[in-house]
């Protein structure tokens, strides 16, 4: 007899489904596991023989053989211990195979016969789902599948004994309970913290509204994180399709909590001395970086010339594609990476260049070996260049501002909601920021007028503007103009779109 049971194989966030064949036959006592398989596939065996044991089962003195169909695809991870022991179940005539083959299972085992959970739950459910089949997953996941539809069946046990008793009969498990997420209302990283640095929140606002890419210069302490963290406290709430998609990439990296979904904007900030496949994705199971962890969500890089070039270098593609391709040797995987950069950078290494209490030896040549360590290819794809000033001791004196995160916020919604309605209008599905506009569109959401073009066509001149930073300048002026709800941009977005860029460093 041959038992089918199937499970998940995932690639990247490509969720494909594997068979399990269990062949229980005649000859020497073994227990083998076939298939192209990493170490913790292979370690499932004794996982499985140990989680039997605690119950009272033996495995057959047969030889024992186990196949992951298809076999050319690399399987990784725990998660096939629970699939292994159901197919064995079933080979054994402890449980009925055409139930178990109902479901698609997940799960890994502890010695005692406990499952644990795996990560990856979540794409997991909703591929099992669109095969109309339940789901078999550890119970602590068991609310992180629920989100997969209203309609998946889930089965939730604590360990292999309650799945094996549901299965024949002599008890029900309950479908578990749509783990809620907490939603605090409370702004944790308010703008009102902030005193001073008017300039630099109409940046925030600006860049907020738009979904643009932002880089903060000026020297320590002048408020360049502070007003990061704020950043994420004035974008719009993540719509449900957006929060399920981000969720699933946290699934897939073992990194949703309690198994509710995600409902505010992710906000990584990586150290510098992390490697590119810490911030693009890689390593030896191709997990998502940064970049995809940031997805929906933004992505600050403090003290950003001392990441390395490498890692700096990398960056440039995701954020013209919106993707993060990892290419392994056997496969190519994919992971949606649409955030939103934001770099903060001293003027110089010592900070000092243009402190005029302080003395920099080096001068100007200090702040232009600094500030090169970041490509022009680099510098290109931010749209908005603030400097940060000092803040003085008379501005840290001051009462904090009245006008906070939730007013600047409210304003920030009003703009996106008049550039959906005027992507609408124009038939542009699938946009819901000006930065997602490409140059074809963007022509068609910016009509200038003859005045307009010149002051952009003099200024390309002297700021040595690339055809890519021409093209960023004006979706900021379409941004700007959004903000004050203009259908048409005119010269004073032109003009103020055209001072958040900086000649080039050479």
């Amino acid at each position: 007899m041959v038992a089918h049971i199937d499970t998940i194989s995932f690639c990247g966030l490509n969720t494909e489904t594997v068979d399990v064949q269990v062949h229980i036959g005649d000859g020497l006592p073994s227990f083998q596991i076939v298939g192209l398989a990493d170490k913790a596939v292979s370690e499932a065996k004794e996982r499985i023989r140990s989680s039997l044991s605690s119950m009272g089962l033996s495995l057959p003195p047969k030889r024992i053989t186990v196949n992951l169909s298809p076999a050319n695809m690399l399987k990784e991870g725990s998660h096939y211990d629970l699939p292994i022991a159901l197919g064995l179940l079933c080979a054994m005539d402890v449980i009925d195979m055409e139930q178990a083959s109902e479901y698609v299972a997940m799960g890994e085992l502890s010695l005692d016969g406990g499952l644990v959970s795996v990560a990856g739950i979540l794409p997991g459910a909703v591929h099992s789902n669109s095969l109309g089949k339940g789901f078999i997953c550890p119970k602590p996941c068991g609310g992180e599948a629920m989100w997969a539809g209203e309609d998946t069946k889930v089965l939730a046990p604590n360990n292999l004994l309650e799945l094996i008793n549901h299965l024949k009969g002599d008890q029900l498990l309950p479908q578990p309970n749509i783990t809620v997420p907490n939603i605090k209302e409370e702004i944790e990283y308010d703008l009102k913290d902030i005193k001073g640095q008017e300039s630099a929140k109409r940046a925030m606002e600006i860049c907020a509204t738009g979904g643009h890419n932002l880089l903060m210069v000026g020297p320590p302490g002048s408020g360049k994180s502070m007003l990061a963290e704020r950043l994420p406290s004035i974008l719009p709430s993540l719509s449900p399709a957006e929060a399920l998609d981000v969720s699933i990439i946290y699934s897939v990296a073992g990194m949703l909590s309690d198994g509710s979904l995600i409902t505010k904007r992710p906000f990584r900030k990586p150290h510098f001395g992390a490697s590119s496949p810490a911030l693009i994705g890689g390593g030896t199971k191709a997990k998502p970086g940064e970049i995809s962890l940031a997805h929906n969500g933004v992505l600050f890089l403090d003290e950003m010339p001392e990441f390395s070039r490498n890692s700096l270098e990398a960056l440039r593609q995701p954020i013209e594609t919106g993707n993060a391709v990892i290419a392994r040797a056997n496969a190519h995987i994919t992971y949606p990476a649409n955030f939103q950069l934001v770099g903060a950078m001293n003027p110089c290494r010592c900070g000092d260049v243009d402190n005029i209490t302080t003395f920099c030896r080096r001068g100007e040549k200090c702040s232009l070996d600094y500030q090169s360590k970041i490509s022009g290819p680099m510098y290109d794809r931010f749209d908005m260049f603030i400097e940060v000033p000092a803040v003085s001791v008379s501005d840290l004196s001051l009462p904090s501002a009245i006008e906070g995160s939730k007013q600047v916020a409210s304003r920030v919604r009003n703009g996106r909601d008049f550039s959906i309605k005027r992507f609408n209008d124009m038939g542009m599905k699938n946009i819901y920021k000006n930065s997602d506009l490409n140059v074809s569109q963007l022509e068609q959401m910016v009509d200038l007028d003859d005045e307009c073009r010149k002051i952009i066509n003099d200024a390309s001149q002297k700021l040595s503007l690339t055809a890519r930073s021409y093209h960023r300048v004006l979706k900021v002026a379409r941004t700007i103009a959004d903000l004050e709800y203009c259908v048409n941009v005119n010269k004073d977005h032109i003009l103020e779109a055209l001072s958040y860029r900086k000649k080039r460093v050479s």
